[in-house]
């Protein structure tokens, strides 16, 4: 593939903490060539910023391998940017012109408290999980992985849903902070097979009880969630949920 070289305009997000106003800065960078990440121009623009004597751009990154969920950009509009079923890690700068102007910003909610610049703070995601608590299972010898018959479907639909890294493309991209998809495809991954069913009923009771307290949004069914996820969790997986909630109530020891 060809390499090309541009000169791009940025809009960026800058905020000091949550409690401070942000604003939109622009910035400039040259010679950047359509075979970087995303990520890596915006390295190229901080080590100018540092250059600069400037305070470089806070954002969350670790793995770069489309598989941590940590590089949560919303770019030109969109959670991780243009390309579908794409991480911001994963988009390169071939999904843009020379003379474009990029706007980047933190995910937007409540429920994501920014903690500097486009980082933001999904802590949440993580307590909600813990409110699932654990499953029972036996731990001692390794167990034939034939001993527990599973249905192909059933297993195909959970690693389906297994595939969810908690980023929050979908609480950004709903128009109510939703956090429905991303947690149905944690209660479906276990709910679907049967190590997970001991706890199948207390761990969705406590699970949606958490994502409540953190502030997340009701889900309306507009599906901005599935069509944003980097991982395509399909929005069946929120009818399953929504299942499983009511069977948990209305079953649930009084």
């Amino acid at each position: 593939m060809q390499h090309h070289e541009m000169n791009l305009n940025l809009k960026v997000w800058r905020q000091k903490n949550k409690d401070s106003k942000g604003e939109f800065k622009l910035y400039r960078v040259e010679k950047i060539s359509t075979e970087m990440s995303f990520l890596e121009m915006f390295d190229v623009l901080n080590e100018q910023l540092i250059r600069d004597g400037d305070d470089p751009i806070t954002f969350d990154h670790d793995c770069r391998e489309g598989i941590c969920g940590a590089c949560s950009m919303y770019i030109n509009g969109k959670p991780h940017g243009p390309w579908q079923a794409n991480t911001t890690c994963q988009l390169h700068m071939r999904a843009f012109k020379d003379g474009d102007t990029i706007v980047v910003e933190p995910w937007r909610a409540n429920s994501f408290p920014v903690i500097k610049d486009l980082m933001v703070d999904r802590s949440a995601f993580d307590r909600i999980i813990q409110a699932g608590g654990f499953i029972s299972v036996n731990t001692g010898n390794a167990v034939d992985g034939n001993s527990l018959p599973v249905a192909k479907d059933d297993a195909d639909a959970s690693f389906a849903a297994a595939m969810c890294i908690g980023c929050g493309a979908c609480v950004a991209a709903c128009k109510n902070s939703s956090a429905m998809l991303f947690l149905s495809a944690k209660v479906s991954h276990l709910a679907l097979l049967p190590q997970g069913h001991p706890e199948r009923k207390t761990r969705v009771m406590n699970m949606v009880a958490q994502m409540d307290k953190e502030g997340f949004g009701a889900c309306t069914n507009t599906g901005a969630c599935e069509a944003t996820c980097p991982k395509e969790i399909s929005i069946s997986n929120i009818a399953r949920l929504n299942l499983e909630y009511l069977s948990a109530g209305l079953t649930a020891d009084k």
